[in-house]
């Protein structure tokens, strides 16, 4: 069988054998409901509170600040629906307003379509041709009914790290809450949530090697938010339903073993991912660099190739056993090119033909050589 090479961490990412090592206790041997009143369900609370302290550490939080949920998505539906129209409801129905960019990942954009069709008023951000949000801009749409603030840390699609502390100054200057969905940051670049003034985080477990179908929100202390889902009162009664228990120990521990190797992982990608820009440029001078070439993801490289159709690119990596996307994992599938890459100006036709390639800490030089020269070649025989 032809070993595969994964250049599409961002879509998802291997389960590191540490966290599958922390999860498996709590399949079969310490399986107990922590809602229980014994001995057995004190072990799997312990378990979730250890995480919890694990998650919360990274972003310099409180542990009771963190609630589990099943994702990114859930996160973002709770952190936006659940807050607009629990204010709504407080002002009697008055005019709530709401800002977020318009190349936010579908979970934000998707939640603020919802409110638009509840009779919110949404302003999308426009962005500069690197996928950046100004913070003049931010600031000229905010009016005196804005009640929330939703900006991405770093963009899913071309890795643009977005100006969180200018963000979170506006935000908290005016007395309006700001929300980050952190799915593609979180365990990758440093966040804090009290420097960046952020009110409310979502994150992703599974987007830095730990389990699929597990994340949390972070909602700042003294922030009213109703709960999301209806029924028990886990989560200190904010998020029904019974924990996951291997799935929460698993996050933690991801997040544990983020901490202990994000700078490593840092300057190591950084490295892999300016080669791998050198040499497609190299190979493909007119292949157009997506995004910032400095404050981006470290792991992040993305083009758009002239002439060229992302679906016969992605076949022919794939045939060479190169796991890579057009964009982001959510619209797979969808019609048209990226909204993200058409928000950022570039040309409808040019934007069809575009490459996400996304780095792990498992990567090496010897991958990123052959992915480039796969790619080149790719490239070229398909521009004929």
């Amino acid at each position: 069988m032809k070993k595969i090479i994964y250049f599409d961490n961002a879509a998802t990412t291997a389960l590191h054998t540490d966290v599958l090592s922390s999860m498996t206790p709590y399949f079969c041997d310490e399986f107990a409901n922590p809602a229980g009143a014994y001995k057995s369900a004190r072990v799997s609370e312990n378990a979730i509170n250890r995480a919890r302290t694990q998650a919360a550490r990274l972003i310099g939080a409180r542990p009771d600040e963190i609630y589990f949920t099943s994702g990114g998505s859930e996160s973002d539906n709770w952190a936006i629906k659940s807050f607009s129209r629990s204010i709504r409801k407080k002002r009697m129905g008055a005019s709530c307003h709401i800002i977020t960019t318009s190349i936010e990942h579908n979970a934000v954009l998707n939640s603020c379509r919802t409110l638009e069709s509840e009779g919110f008023t949404v302003t999308y951000l426009p962005c500069d041709k690197y996928g950046f949000t100004h913070p003049e801009t931010l600031q000229a749409a905010i009016r005196d009914d804005t009640i929330l603030i939703s900006v991405m840390a770093a963009n899913n699609e071309v890795g643009s790290i977005q100006p969180l502390k200018a963000i979170g100054q506006i935000a908290r200057r005016h007395q309006i809450v700001f929300h980050t969905d952190a799915v593609q940051a979180y365990g990758h670049i440093p966040i804090n949530v009290n420097e960046c003034m952020i009110d409310m985080l979502s994150m992703s477990a599974h987007k830095l090697h730990g389990p699929k179908g597990v994340g949390f929100l972070y909602i700042r202390n003294g922030l009213e938010l109703p709960s999301y889902i209806d029924g028990g009162s886990q989560e200190n009664g904010h998020r029904a339903g019974t924990s996951n228990v291997p799935g929460i120990v698993g996050l933690g521990k991801a997040c544990e073993i983020a901490a202990r190797n994000m700078q490593k992982n840092i300057n190591s990608m950084t490295r892999l991912r300016n080669r791998l820009i050198y040499q497609i440029r190299q190979g493909l001078p007119n292949a157009v660099l997506t995004g910032s070439e400095q404050m981006r993801l470290p792991n992040n490289v993305s083009f758009c190739f002239p002439g060229v159709e992302s679906a016969q690119l992605l076949s022919i990596l794939d045939s060479h056993g190169i796991c890579a996307s057009a964009g982001s994992a959510c619209s797979t599938g969808a019609a048209g090119p990226s909204h993200v890459l058409i928000a950022m100006g570039i040309d409808y036709n040019l934007a069809g033909g575009s490459l996400r390639l996304t780095l792990s800490g498992e990567n090496t030089m010897q991958e990123v050589d052959f992915v480039a020269e796969t790619v080149i070649k790719a490239v070229k025989r398909l521009s004929i």
